[in-house]
């Protein structure tokens, strides 16, 4: 099984757009990634899942033109920035199909700690805004980091 975290791409400043929507460059920069890991990766996911939070969700809605998830996208609770990471642990804990998450910092750095080292202290993962790493585990005996793509990347 494979989870995708997703960091939401850049944001417009609040005092500008209180929505807090994709600004220009962020919107280009998941563009890039989501055709790159369309036409690159070995992506099947089942749904994308993000937090509901307006930056959050047109990430979602660019990376799901690309990849076209069967059960396609949705917002979720428990993906909010100062969620509780164990939330999703054990939703994890009891999916089978591949997933994306799109979400936001500290939760998503917190959440990946968890399933790498069972430990939301640790600093496993430099996530970056636009970034997707891709976790996997066989039978969840452990989770290891299969890859990850930044926009920076990205030619």
């Amino acid at each position: 099984m494979k989870v995708y975290l997703v960091q939401h791409a850049q944001a417009k400043h609040e005092k500008d757009d209180p929505e807090r929507s994709l600004s220009e460059k962020g919107r280009a920069d998941i563009k890039k990634v989501a055709e790159f890991i369309a036409k690159k990766g070995d992506i099947n996911v089942t749904g994308i899942l993000h937090s509901g939070k307006t930056r959050a969700r047109q990430t979602a809605e660019v990376l799901t033109e690309y990849l076209k998830p069967s059960n396609g996208i949705s917002e979720s609770d428990g993906l909010n920035p100062m969620d509780d990471p164990s939330i999703w642990a054990a939703r994890i804990a009891d999916i089978t199909e591949n997933i994306m998450l799109v979400g936001h910092l500290p939760q998503l750095s917190r959440l990946a700690a968890i399933l790498l080292c069972w430990d939301t202290t640790k600093d496993v993962v430099e996530f970056e805004m636009g970034s997707i790493i891709c976790l996997w585990t066989e039978k969840y005996k452990s989770w290891c980091i299969r890859w990850m793509v930044t926009p920076d990347m990205m030619p």
